[in-house]
């Protein structure tokens, strides 16, 4: 299983996008340093669909937009 997830820097209020097939290690990898939140995720057989997936989050502010609209409650302070 392959997962695209959202996290907000609880500290910063930075969002990161990211894609892992290990969605447990990821986010204490990204805790090392700061102190993250996962506010969201999607899960996909095909790690092709997740890259897919994540370089539309990363690179497109239209599908940015609607998801972080989808969301705008999670991501209150």
């Amino acid at each position: 299983m392959y997962y695209v997830y959202l996290l907000k820097n609880e500290k910063t209020k930075e969002i990161y996008y990211g894609y892992t097939n290990d969605l447990d290690r990821r986010l204490l990898e990204h805790n090392m340093g700061h102190k993250w939140k996962l506010i969201y995720y999607e899960a996909y057989l095909s790690e092709s669909d997740a890259t897919t997936r994540e370089i539309k989050l990363k690179h497109y502010g239209q599908t940015r937009t609607r998801l972080k609209n989808r969301l705008k409650e999670s991501l209150k302070d």
